[in-house]
């Protein structure tokens, strides 16, 4: 008898959680990972070849929005359907980043959280209306605290903190807009509930300044998202990365790659990786104004930060094991023994490619990842060459779908 439901034969695993870094076999039964080691002597009921490539714990998107609301809202954030773009590059979790507040919360969770094979978590907006009514995150009476934390306590199996974001972005402060309001609230909520908060700012003259609030406005254990974008003077006049920087990350402080349509530049990502400043999390702020370009997909963000300069190991670990540990479910990415059995199996070609960031730059790189194949829980959900199916000519007749089955009859 098999000994496993599936094992992935012959790859070089790679999981940051436990160092291990090697050619081998992962072993897979009852949607868990019962082996992951040298060659496996016992065959699994499938037994899938995964020679040449790279075998992962499931990627996280620590930065998505994922809330899909049809038909779009004149004043909505044009979010996407996770499912259709994160299982097809190896991710199978993803964290919605504040595209929600309280007021829309319990209808994601329902129609959305529940039925996806996406894994999913959220950043609470801190105003009501979130990205789903924008006009909300400029309002101090839409940014409602209490109510905040007790959804957040109400829904703690998939709430794993709070957001705050566009507020006040060019726009003069006044006595009730205050320059750190929004900030000062999502932290507030955060403390309350014990979480952390995901703070997405711009500085805003002498009044907001990104110093400051890397200094004075964020917790051990918070994160600042778009890290590299235009707006943050944190390289000096020779363009090394200052030390306030550093200072912050030793403090506990996270720094979110956060890509987005313009939240990412090569000139202040690649002068920040020779100084050895690296994202704690590549993320890509995906949703559907983004996703053909600059980007496209988490690979694809993933081949930019390798071909400028990440090493491969701080990559894998930049989408496994340190998003799992900034959202507290430290149980995923990795592929420990007993862990959920959520697994990316990836090609990484080296050529002469291209990548452009959110200033409409670009750089010439080496390096490109592709997906062959992901697992959630176990169970193969894409499979881009066929290796989990059987070939037609032993195929038995019981393989065939009846058309009623799938959804149609072609």
């Amino acid at each position: 008898m098999p000994g496993y439901d599936i094992v992935l034969r012959g790859g070089r695993i790679i999981d940051a959680s436990s160092s291990l870094d090697m050619i081998g076999d992962v072993g897979i039964s009852d949607g868990l990972v019962a082996y992951a080691g040298p060659s496996l002597p016992d065959r699994g009921r499938l037994d899938i070849d995964c020679t040449g490539l790279l075998v992962l714990p499931g990627l996280i998107d620590m930065h998505t929005h994922s809330c899909p609301v049809y038909p779009r809202r004149p004043d909505a954030l044009p979010a996407f359907d996770g499912e259709a773009f994160c299982l097809r590059c190896g991710v199978t979790t993803a964290v919605d980043a504040g595209t929600c507040g309280i007021d829309d919360f319990p209808s994601f969770y329902k129609d959305t959280m529940l039925t996806s094979r996406v894994r999913l978590f959220a950043f609470l907006n801190i105003a009501r209306g979130g990205m789903l009514r924008m006009a909300s995150e400029q309002e101090p009476d839409e940014m409602l605290v209490d109510d905040a934390v007790l959804m957040a306590r109400e829904y703690r199996d998939v709430v794993v903190g709070f957001k705050s974001a566009h507020y006040r972005v060019g726009i003069p402060f006044d006595d009730i807009h205050t320059p750190w309001l929004s900030i000062d609230r999502t932290a507030e909520a955060g403390e309350r509930a014990s979480l952390p908060v995901m703070i997405d700012m711009q500085p805003n003259g002498r009044e907001r300044t990104y110093r400051d609030f890397i200094e004075h406005h964020l917790r051990p254990g918070d994160i600042h998202t778009h890290v590299y974008a235009q707006q943050f003077d944190f390289l000096d006049e020779a363009g090394h990365v200052m030390d306030y920087m550093f200072a912050a990350r030793e403090r506990g402080i996270r720094f979110d790659l956060g890509h987005g349509r313009r939240s990412f530049w090569f000139r202040k990502c690649i002068p920040s990786l020779e100084d050895g400043f690296m994202p704690d999390t590549i993320s890509t702020d995906i949703y559907s104004a983004n996703v053909l370009a600059p980007v496209q997909d988490m690979l694809n963000v993933m081949s930019k930060l390798l071909s400028a300069g990440m090493p491969l190991h701080d990559v894998i670990a930049a989408v496994t094991v340190n998003p799992a540990a900034v959202i507290g479910h430290r149980e995923l990415g990795t592929l420990s023994i007993g862990s959920a059995a959520d697994v990316a199996v990836l090609s990484l070609s080296e050529g002469d490619y291209g990548f452009e960031d959110g200033g409409r730059a670009s750089m010439r790189g080496r390096y490109r990842f592709g997906c062959e194949m992901t697992l959630r829980d176990g169970q193969v959900v894409f499979d881009r060459n066929a290796r989990a199916a059987v070939d037609w000519r032993n195929a038995p007749s019981d393989y065939w779908i009846a058309p009623s089955v799938i959804g149609g009859d072609s």
